[in-house]
């Protein structure tokens, strides 16, 4: 079963289409991903509402991703728009426009249905039982955190801290210091705490540190990775390092966050399993399916 979802944030407009194969138990395999750098946030989190620019380039990305759906025939698809989009202003009549021109429904979710999301991407019945993990999403717009302990979630929250909003000098003091006091109070009682990340940028770091899949990073590799590449300027990160040009300015606040939060909670080291959204619009598309398939039955 193929299944399509579409991520559109704030830095960056994502579709992603994965097998869903049913065998003893649910295996999901990635089958492409296409990503369109829009950063919707860069207007707005300057004048709250986003430009008729922007606004086009995000149509047109709508209109190549109805093109790929009719090619690859997903049985179903979901569309979310996260931190920017339920910031704009106008956001309403953008989604209105995206929907009559390709036929795309978006629904623009809030902070906490995107942490619910990414949580549904069950990474944590692969845990270990008796270990506590806080789960961090660092987006352009948003910082999603869940803290889970013995399998189970304990708590979710969302934060108006993200890489492109801190690039765009947007991320308020009270904001940044509502996360610290967050994490440090909600942690507290869960030590020794274990870190998981997702999202491009870490991503990416773990990709640069070399490690082998399935091994944590750890804190002090995070530390060294974003003082080297502090040392470049944006330009010889594009050149040099080979980052595309909407990774290479945003990584650095990127580290900025995720060694914050992970100071704060005493985390030592990271898992990254290279999940996200879009992964977990997929796993709660096959739930529906399985659902609407198994009604018949439960019926009768």
């Amino acid at each position: 079963m193929v299944f399509a979802a579409i991520d559109i944030g704030s830095n960056a407009v994502r579709l992603l289409f994965s097998n869903v194969f049913e065998e003893r138990e649910e295996v999901v395999r990635k089958d492409s991903l296409v990503r369109v750098p829009i950063r919707l946030g860069e207007d707005v989190f300057t004048t709250r509402v986003i430009s008729r620019e922007k606004a086009d380039a995000l149509v047109s990305a709508m209109h190549a991703f109805r093109h790929l759906m009719d090619v690859h025939h997903p049985l179903d698809y979901l569309a979310c728009a996260t931190s920017a989009m339920r910031e704009a202003l106008n956001s309403r009549e953008v989604v209105e426009r995206i929907r009559r021109e390709t036929g795309i429904d978006i629904e623009i979710i809030d902070g906490q249905r995107e942490a619910e999301i990414i949580y549904s991407n069950h990474i944590a019945e692969h845990l270990n039982r008796g270990v506590s993990y806080l789960y961090i999403e660092v987006g352009g717009g948003s910082t999603e955190l869940t803290l889970f302990s013995d399998q189970e979630k304990i708590v979710s929250r969302t934060f108006a801290v993200g890489t492109v909003r801190m690039l765009k000098g947007m991320v308020e003091k009270p904001e940044w210091n509502k996360l610290r006091e967050w994490v440090e109070n909600r942690t507290r009682a869960y030590r020794p705490l274990s870190g998981i990340g997702s999202g491009g940028n870490i991503n990416f770091l773990f990709k640069m540190s070399l490690k082998k899949e399935g091994r944590p990073l750890g804190v002090k590799k995070i530390k060294s990775l974003y003082k080297y590449l502090l040392s470049f300027p944006v330009e010889d990160r594009i050149k040099l390092l080979g980052l595309r040009p909407d990774r290479a300015d945003v990584i650095i606040p990127a580290c900025e966050i995720y060694l914050s939060v992970m100071k704060w909670a005493g985390i030592n080291e990271i898992i990254v399993p290279n999940v996200g959204l879009a992964d977990g619009l997929i796993h709660l598309l096959y739930e529906k399916h399985r659902r609407e398939r198994l009604l018949p039955d439960e019926s009768r």
